[in-house]
């Protein structure tokens, strides 16, 4: 481990570390398009609809995830940096058994309070019954949801970024394939496509526990290696909560962008919600580099090296936008036919193309934001990383799509998205101007 952290070439250890989790979230990626395929294929642009509007419900499942398997992978890499191995160890198990604790809280809450989230959520007498049968169904699974961010972003701090993947693959092959069969041959609709979202899951999770007691030698599924001091604690959720509000920001923003559209009818909602499982494309490559390198950055701040530390940002960087440019050309040009593989309908194909032109165009924006928001992280730097997790699409895109959409109408709730983005990358710059670390002045870490 310590030979692929301090020594291997910046270029191989970051493709070693960032390829299996880009492999993963392009597999992630197609269950997404596929999902979003066999639900547009029912052709009932309601359910469509509904599904959408509580698709950020899952989400919001993944934000609580990663603040154990943010925040908890962001002190275990600097913890591995400081070579303090039998506390990094500790803090593997209280991110593994608390996360689990989490996600049964969350589903007492969500079946507590269903009615009011789905009104909140924007469903409307139309699609009411769609959501509702979605939501329930992953209501249900939270608890696995939930669990399986901490083991999928911990493995990769030892290096273990080959078993995460191939957990994270075979959950969303069997997820990719059950999707059909619960949708049209059980006839079980939005709930269907719930359900083989949440037994994916619990397939997932059963592998990555398995690759922890067998390919681990530093981390631990023991619930009698749990305890850490409140500092440490207090460590994990200063990373994790800023980490998961990136995630909440994308569940906001998306049921303000349907609240929005809904006025302008049920095809409006289907077709954002293609457009944005469409838009993926870009950003869940980007996100698999950008967490791929997460560990890389954490351990070389941990270890104080700042060459390392700095040849590793400038490689991010680098890829990422090159990755985005080429990408958010291509998306551009075939704006009209992607839409059209999903929902092959004048209305929704034009409004769709639209959307989707709107949400590419700035993405490489979200790709430099989304760097320097890893990096934050990793350094333990609660501050900005939360300040940029929240503005993108929370703060800042709340204020643009309500401005914009004030005074441009259908258009500006389009453009409210590449609006906030270029806000944000200039916030994010200005936020590294002022947290770049200076080793010579850094102390150790406790």
């Amino acid at each position: 481990m310590n030979e692929l952290f301090e020594h291997t070439s910046i270029k191989k250890a970051y493709f070693a570390l960032a390829m299996p989790v880009v492999l993963s979230m392009a597999v992630t990626l197609i269950y997404n398009l596929v999902d979003t395929f066999f639900v547009s294929k029912t052709g009932n642009p309601d359910l469509v609809a509904g599904v959408s509007q509580a698709a950020p419900i899952f989400t919001l499942m993944i934000a609580i995830g990663d603040v154990f398997g943010l925040g908890g992978s962001s002190l275990i890499s600097r913890l591995f940096g400081e070579h303090q191995d039998r506390i990094a160890r500790n803090v593997s198990g209280y991110c593994f058994y608390y996360s689990i604790v989490c996600g049964v809280v969350v589903t007492m809450i969500m079946l507590s309070f269903q009615t009011p989230i789905l009104h909140l959520l924007g469903a409307s007498p139309a699609t009411w019954r769609f959501a509702r049968e979605y939501y329930l169904v992953i209501a249900w699974g939270a608890p696995f949801i939930i669990f399986g961010l901490s083991p999928a972003n911990i493995l990769r701090t030892e290096g273990l970024a080959v078993q995460s993947m191939i957990a994270s693959m075979v959950g969303t092959a069997i997820n990719i394939f059950l999707n059909p069969v619960f949708i049209f041959t059980c006839g079980w609709g939005a709930g269907g496509s719930a359900l083989a979202t949440v037994t994916s899951s619990v397939i997932a999770d059963i592998l990555m526990v398995y690759y922890l007691r067998t390919k681990s030698k530093k981390l631990t599924t023991s619930i009698h290696e749990t305890r850490i001091s409140r500092q440490l604690q207090c460590q994990i959720y200063a990373i994790g909560i800023p980490a998961s509000v990136t995630n909440i920001m994308v569940t906001f923003a998306t049921a303000m962008t349907n609240r929005y559209l809904i006025a302008y009818g049920a095809n409006s909602v289907a077709a954002m919600g293609i457009a944005m499982k469409a838009n993926s494309i870009i950003i869940m490559i980007m996100v698999g580099f950008a967490f791929g390198a997460q560990p890389l950055i954490g351990y070389a701040y941990g270890a104080r090296d700042e060459r390392r530390f700095n040849e590793v940002i400038r490689f991010d960087l680098r890829v990422i936008i090159s990755i985005n440019l080429i990408l958010t050309i291509v998306l551009l040009v075939l704006a009209p036919h992607i839409i059209a593989l999903f929902m092959n309908r004048p209305a929704i194909v034009h409004e769709g193309a639209l959307m989707l032109r709107w949400l590419s165009l700035t993405t490489t924006f979200a790709g430099i934001i989304l760097v320097f928001t890893t990096t934050f992280q990793s350094m333990g730097k609660a501050v900005p990383a939360f300040w940029l997790s929240f503005s993108r699409q929370g703060l800042i895109f709340g204020i643009a799509i309500a401005v914009l959409a004030k005074f441009f109408g259908y258009t500006g709730i389009l453009a409210a998205q590449a609006c906030s983005d270029l806000l944000t990358l200039i916030l994010s710059l200005v936020f590294y101007q002022l947290y770049r670390p200076h080793f010579d002045k850094t102390k150790k870490q406790q």
